[in-house]
């Protein structure tokens, strides 16, 4: 199936093997996982528990080829991303909306404003002026280091971006102004405890 951004570009996903879903293993023993994977394990969590009920968004899509090579079978050929998405995720948490995206970075001294979408960052300002809680959940994949930043130490840094200063935030910042979140046993990335310092 080719699925096109609006501007034509062709999509290629990173894996085409459709998920499976399964019941989750929250423990240590499941470590290479992608981020996402352990921001599912941890939104399967909350919602067991009754803690949270916080989804990742589909992605609109507008199918524009289809193939029927039998009666009870249909392959999509080719479609496109309608409009740029917004955040990765959203929901509900203590009467709270809950509105981010997440991030990853190989990189050990800092994170590339680069990864973060103009779009991205106006979705969440609009949300914010509704009182909405809205932050980035970011990932230092090489040193397993997590950080909940907060929308207002990113508008810092994208405004400082705009104005001609520095194009990434510094680990250093990091540890200064978000939150971090140390893996635990059960979900394995509890990004709730990090929210729950940004609650009114």
């Amino acid at each position: 199936m080719a699925i096109r951004y609006p501007n034509g570009k062709k999509y290629t996903p990173p894996n085409s093997e459709v998920k499976k879903r399964s019941i989750k293993d929250y423990s240590y023993s499941n470590r290479g996982k992608t981020l996402e994977d352990e921001i599912d394990e941890a939104n399967d969590f909350y919602l067991q528990r009754q803690i949270a009920v916080i989804h990742k968004k589909p992605v609109p899509i507008q199918i524009v080829k289809v193939e029927y090579p039998s009666r009870s079978a249909a392959v999509i050929r080719e479609a496109y991303f309608r409009t740029p998405s917004t955040t990765d995720y959203n929901g509900i948490y203590e009467g709270y909306h809950i509105d981010f995206d997440a991030k990853e970075t190989e990189s050990k001294t800092s994170f590339p404003l680069k990864n973060v979408h103009p779009h991205q960052v106006e979705h969440m300002t609009v949300v914010a002026k509704q009182r909405g809680i809205c932050f980035l959940l970011i990932r230092f994949s090489s040193m397993e280091r997590y950080f909940v930043v907060p929308l207002e130490m990113l508008q810092n840094a994208w405004t400082r971006m705009l104005t001609g200063g520095r194009k990434s935030i510094s680990l250093v910042e990091f540890e200064e102004q978000a939150i971090e979140v140390k893996p635990t046993y059960s979900p394995r990335i509890d990004y709730l405890q990090a929210v729950r310092k940004m609650l009114p």
